[in-house]
């Protein structure tokens, strides 16, 4: 079953006085290009949440944001130090006076200088790490419902294009019979008008024609065009079904299409060449955001 490249997932969980949340979401793209936003805390669990990403998402522009957010917020905010702030102030100020300058600025100056502001290195303990772990997770499986839901759209939509695909074949198969009794209507037509009918050479002019009737047979094509939308459609349904596969398989549907539109000869047939190229155009456009 085909999944979407387009995904969206979000767990949130309360624990230890902190709200923990995990966000991801993800775009079509050739390969991973994966987005890691999260707090300096987890920092050292980057490359188990790459390796989880690159194992469970496979493909995709993904963005992945991990918060905590702390109840108790004066244990996270910065800390002024206030008496290293005043010494800064008057030591300026006293500067200031002596040279006769006249400074407005100086608590900025003061506030800029090395430790008034002490940052707080958050922490979290092993506890709060597999809370964080498990909200990811949660997170992780919505997303891959997300996409496979989205997936099952898809599929009923390519199920439908190469439905029409065919249906435009239909209509080519009936027509070609027709095809080739007008094409040797045509060429009697003209040579009755340009030589005369007593002075065509029947012999000759039977042997040109199923030399030109070979040359326009579009049997092969239509052999292969359906075996290539029957494996389309089977492959669409099996549980090995990825975009990269589908896409080589109407590459090959398109060389079959391209080359019953160079020999159909016919205006009526060349307009359900037509309607067929215009629905693998829409199942390529589709198959770009299959997983």
């Amino acid at each position: 079953m085909i999944k979407s490249m387009t995904g969206y997932g979000l767990a949130t969980s309360n624990f230890a006085s902190a709200k923990y949340s995990v966000e991801i979401k993800s775009l079509n793209s050739k390969f991973l290009e994966l987005n890691l936003k999260f707090p300096k805390a987890i920092s050292d669990k980057e490359l188990l949440i790459r390796n989880i990403c690159s194992k469970d998402i496979e493909r995709g522009k993904v963005s992945v944001n991990i918060t905590i957010d702390r109840v108790d917020v004066e244990s996270t905010v910065a800390q002024i130090n206030a008496s290293v702030l005043s010494s800064y102030y008057r030591q300026l100020k006293a500067i200031n006076d002596d040279l006769g300058a006249n400074s407005s600025n100086l608590l900025q100056i003061a506030m800029s200088l090395p430790e008034v502001i002490n940052y707080k290195e958050e922490n979290i303990n092993e506890e709060e790490w597999v809370q964080v772990h498990k909200v990811f997770l949660q997170a992780l499986e919505q997303f891959n419902t997300f996409r496979t839901t989205e997936g099952l759209a898809l599929k009923a939509d390519l199920d439908l294009r190469i439905f029409n695909i065919l249906d435009f074949f239909s209509s080519v198969e009936q027509l070609e019979p027709t095809r080739i009794t007008a094409i040797r209507e045509r060429f009697n037509q003209f040579l009755e008008e340009a030589v005369s009918k007593v002075n065509i050479d029947q012999n000759r002019f039977e042997q040109e024609l199923i030399y030109y009737i070979d040359k326009i047979d579009i049997t092969e094509e239509k052999t292969r065009l359906r075996s290539h939308c029957d494996y389309f459609l089977k492959t669409l349904a099996s549980t090995e079904a990825n975009g990269k596969k589908l896409g080589f398989i109407s590459q090959e549907i398109g060389r079959e299409i391209n080359t019953m539109g160079a020999k159909a000869n016919n205006a009526h047939m060349q307009q359900f060449v037509v309607g067929m190229k215009e629905e693998l155009e829409k199942i390529k456009e589709q198959l770009l955001n299959v997983l």
